[in-house]
Parts: C-alpha cells; structure tokens; sequence
C-alpha cells in the first residue's frame, strides 16, 4: 500500500505566513486548528511536518493532532532556524484566513 503525501504545516497567524514561510506548506493558524483539520488534513495517517515560529506553537500543534487521531504528524521546529529558502507574500488567487 502507498503511502499519503505528507502536509507542510505552517501554524502561525497570517500574517507571520505572508511575510515568510516554506514554499508549499498549508496554513491553518493553531488556534483554529482543532476546527479545521478534520476538513483539512483529512487522512490521519498521512505525514505532517509542522512547524512556527521558533517551535512552541508547533510542538502544541503536533500535541493537538496526536489527540485528534493523527499518527504521523512532528514537529519541525521554527523557521527562524530554518536553514533554505523561503518565500513571501500570497500567490494570486491564494486566500490566507
């Protein structure tokens, strides 16, 4: 059997997102997390990277799923030590709530 893709999980506030982030990673703020995951990372199996700012609210975050069922998410850290590039802004079309 193959395997899901995994998520890139950004969990800090929008604006933090637009001013710099990893190229690729989906964003869903911490505190709206328990909200939306279900809806958003539908398959609990799948591999989440998550990660901050400089790595609190990503070890709460990879907390919260592991309560939620999923089984593979961790935490990457904070991408103030996040050693390759990054990106900014919002591409077009692209909604940031």
């Amino acid at each position: 059997m193959r395997k899901s893709a995994h998520t890139l999980l950004d969990v800090r506030t929008a604006p933090e997102y637009e001013e710099q982030r990893i190229d690729g990673a989906k964003l869903i703020p911490v505190d709206q997390l328990q909200r939306r995951a279900p809806a958003e990372l539908p398959d609990k199996h799948a591999p989440v990277f998550v990660y901050c700012r400089s790595g609190g609210r990503a070890a709460s975050a990879v907390q919260m799923l592991s309560g939620m069922g999923y089984t593979d998410a961790v935490s990457i850290g904070g991408i103030v030590n996040w050693p390759y590039e990054t990106v900014k802004g919002v591409k077009e079309g692209q909604h940031v709530f």
